[in-house]
């Protein structure tokens, strides 16, 4: 029998999170870190702290089907919406086993809010959940409501790195691994740069630049990538890296490093330039030095159209599914956001007009997205 508990984390948790998190089932996701609850704490959102303590089944070395424990730490920003209560939005969680685990924690999530006398009228999740016809119904059986994806990579593509430099470099597609050669060929040299305020404004210029394009991404505002970039930097996790042609910043990639992930975080380019490959080599110096220094085991490169558009050349991320599935054909869509109603009423006041009227006004004041 699945079954699950929810409480908050204690003090002394939270002091080790990021230790707790990265040993999570799944490993977690750099979005549950402590440094990006730091993040969030700036701009609108309060960080909560949620642990789920749960009995899953398992498979033994026997074949017999038994029970597992296990133990899953996971961010949730909150934020209030007046006259509704509050909102929770569990950013790429809950972490659990599988699929067929959620059920248990959804009603953990009723118990604590019931416990706790909690004003939470919804619960948004974004599990990283594989998408099927299976586990889609199994959501839907849930009484979650699909809601519109928020962060990038619920659609992506993942490069297995848990081997040496030459398997991985083998194991990439022809397209991206004659590229990366080529660019070493002819010279073409990868730095990782320390983050100074020039050389996170040129990598800010450089972001822009991908925005004047189909993709039309809707940049942050340089101060929120500064604090982003310099919170993961200084807990060991974040680093830069810019090839230059001329003389300046050409190609730059921030790349994170999360427990046994790695993540491309951010990236940009000039338009026109005269080396081929250079965006490619950049990719690789920054995912090998992970490899070397922290060890992952997958590098996800943030961000694709779902597998079935891969080829639709309308789709806003063609040209980057193109050039990011020149490493790796493993492109993984996740199952997205969906909503756990908590109190009906409030949140179909908040599903109709609260969170697009929240959503306007947080932008006329900010410029910033709300989530």
């Amino acid at each position: 029998m699945r079954h699950a508990t929810a409480r908050f984390a204690t003090a002394q948790e939270i002091e080790h999170w990021d230790d707790h998190v990265t040993a999570n089932p799944n490993g977690g996701n750099l979005l549950q870190s402590a440094s990006f609850a730091a993040v969030k704490s700036q701009h609108g959102w309060k960080p909560l702290h949620l642990v789920y303590e749960g009995v899953t089944e398992a498979e033994g070395e026997d074949g017999v089907v038994g029970e597992r424990p296990y133990i899953s730490y996971n961010l949730v920003l909150e934020k209030r919406v007046p006259v509704l209560g509050s909102l929770w939005y569990m950013i790429k969680g809950p972490d659990v086993p599988e699929a067929r685990d959620l059920p248990a924690v959804l009603e953990a999530n009723r118990d604590l809010v019931r416990r706790e006398r909690l004003k939470v009228f919804a619960v948004k999740i974004e599990p990283d959940i594989l998408d099927s016809e299976e586990n889609a119904a199994l959501l839907h059986r849930t009484g979650l409501v699909k809601q519109f994806n928020i962060q990038p990579n619920d659609s992506t593509a993942i490069l297995d790195t848990d081997k040496d430099e030459e398997a991985v470099l083998k194991s990439l597609h022809s397209r991206g691994r004659n590229a990366v050669r080529r660019a070493t060929r002819e010279g073409c040299e990868v730095s990782r740069v320390e983050l100074s305020e020039e050389n996170m404004r040129a990598m800010y210029a450089l972001m822009d630049t991908v925005g004047q394009g189909k993709a039309n991404v809707n940049l942050r505002s340089y101060e929120y990538y500064r604090q982003f970039w310099t919170t993961f930097a200084q807990a060991g996790q974040g680093r830069l890296y810019f090839t230059y042609e001329d003389g300046e910043p050409s190609v730059g990639a921030y790349v994170i490093a999360y427990g046994r992930k790695g993540t491309y975080k951010d990236g940009g380019s000039k338009p026109r330039r005269r080396q081929y490959g250079d965006s490619h080599l950049v990719q690789w110096t920054a995912l090998t030095d992970l490899m070397a220094d922290h060890g992952i085991e997958e590098y996800d490169f943030c961000g694709t159209p779902p597998a079935a558009q891969l080829k639709d050349k309308e789709h806003p991320y063609h040209g980057m599914g193109m050039f990011k599935t020149s490493f790796t054909k493993t492109v993984v869509d996740f199952v997205g956001v969906y909503d756990q109603v908590i109190e009906p009423r409030a949140y179909r006041l908040w599903s109709t007009i609260a969170e697009r009227v929240m959503r306007q006004v947080w932008w006329r004041r900010t410029r910033q997205p709300f989530y």
